[in-house]
C-alpha cells in the first residue's frame, strides 16, 4: 500500500469512527446498506474474492442466487462495520439487547472453573460486538490477538478502540503472543481469536468445504500446553436487531499422537464446527480475502 493510500484509508476509518457513532441507528443503518450496494457493483477485487469463496460455500447456486449471496455478503459486512463504528456509543443496556446467544450455559460454566478457556471464532458477523458483550453483559474480560495493519497509524486506531471495549489486545508477533496468551490461561483466564485464517502461513492444513484451507495451529497448542478448553464460537444475524450466537462444545484434546498431530486434529475439528456454522449462515462470512490453498500464489501469498 503506498504512502497516499494508506493515509486515504486511515483518513476513512477516522471519518468512520468520528461521524458514523453520532448518527442515528436507522440513518446509520440505511448508510451501510447503500454502501454495500456500491461496492457490490464496483465488483472491486474484495467483492470478486468473496464471491469466489461463496462460490465453494454454496456450490449448486446459480450464478443469479451467488450474485445475490455476494451482495447479501457485503450488506452483513456493512452491518459489521456500522455496528463497530458504533459501539463505543453504546450503553450497556444495548449491547446487552443488541446479542442474544445460545447454549450459553457451555461458557459461563467454564468460565467459572478453574481451567483457561478459549473462544475460537471464523469471521461471522460482528465479533467485536461478541467481544463488548463479554466484556460488559458477562463482566468477563478476555485478551486477544489482532493483526498489524497498515499503516501503523490505523493499527495504533483499532487497538486503542478495542481497548477503550475492555479488551487486552496483543499484536500478532507469533512466540511473543503465544507465551502472553498461555500465562493468561494458566491463570484460569479467557482468551478469544479468530481462527479461520491464518496469518502466518505455517498453520494446519484443514479440509474445508472439500478443499485444503490453512488455519491457525494457536488455539490447539495453546488447549494442549495449558490444559485450557477449546470451544468454537458461531455468530449469525437474521432479520432482527439481535445478532445471534452458539457456544459449540469443547474440542477435545486427542490421547494418541505427537503434539503436531494432536494439534492437527483439533484444528479440523474446529474448523468442521466453523464450516457448519458457515453453511448455515453464509451471507455473514465476512472473507473478502483468499484462504484456499488453491487460490494462493507460489509461496502462499495473500491478497
Amino acid at each position: 500500500m503506498t504512502a497516499p493510500r494508506e493515509r486515504l484509508t486511515a483518513s476513512l476509518y477516522g471519518l468512520g469512527w468520528a461521524g458514523v457513532k453520532r448518527l442515528p441507528e436507522p440513518v446509520a443503518v440505511g448508510l451501510g446498506r447503500r454502501a454495500a450496494d456500491s461496492a457490490w457493483r464496483r465488483r472491486g477485487g474484495g467483492v470478486r474474492q468473496l464471491e469466489r469463496n461463496l462460490a465453494r460455500v454454496a456450490p449448486e447456486a446459480s450464478p443469479e442466487q451467488l450474485a445475490a449471496l455476494t451482495r447479501a455478503g457485503m450488506r452483513s459486512y456493512a452491518r459489521y462495520w456500522m455496528e463497530s463504528f458504533r459501539l463505543p456509543a453504546w450503553s450497556p443496556e444495548r449491547v446487552a439487547g443488541g446479542v442474544r446467544i445460545h447454549d450459553i450455559e457451555r461458557l459461563t460454566d467454564a468460565i467459572a472453573s478453574p481451567r483457561g478457556v478459549i473462544l475460537a471464532l471464523p469471521h461471522l458477523a460482528n465479533w467485536d460486538l461478541a467481544g463488548v458483550w463479554l466484556t460488559s453483559h458477562l463482566r468477563a474480560p478476555f485478551t486477544t490477538v489482532v493483526e498489524r495493519l497498515r499503516p501503523e497509524s490505523l493499527y495504533d486506531r483499532f487497538v486503542a478502540y478495542r481497548e477503550s471495549l475492555g479488551m487486552e489486545v496483543l499484536p500478532h508477533d507469533g512466540a511473543a503472543a503465544f507465551g502472553t496468551l498461555a500465562r493468561r490461561l494458566r491463570a484460569g483466564g479467557l482468551v478469544c481469536l479468530v481462527a479461520d485464517r491464518d496469518l502466518s502461513a505455517s498453520g494446519m492444513e484443514v479440509k474445508f468445504f472439500g478443499s485444503l484451507a490453512r488455519m491457525p495451529a494457536g488455539p490447539a497448542m495453546l488447549a494442549q500446553q495449558t490444559g485450557a478448553l477449546l470451544m468454537p464460537v458461531t455468530l449469525w444475524y437474521d432479520e432482527t436487531p439481535v445478532m445471534k450466537g452458539r457456544v459449540h462444545p469443547p474440542v477435545e484434546v486427542p490421547e494418541a499422537g505427537t503434539r503436531r498431530e494432536k494439534a492437527q486434529a483439533m484444528t479440523q475439528s474446529t474448523a468442521d464446527v466453523f464450516a457448519s456454522g458457515i453453511a448455515e449462515h453464509p451471507q455473514d462470512w465476512h472473507m473478502l480475502q483468499r484462504l484456499w490453498l488453491e487460490d494462493l500464489g507460489p509461496r502462499g501469498e495473500r491478497a
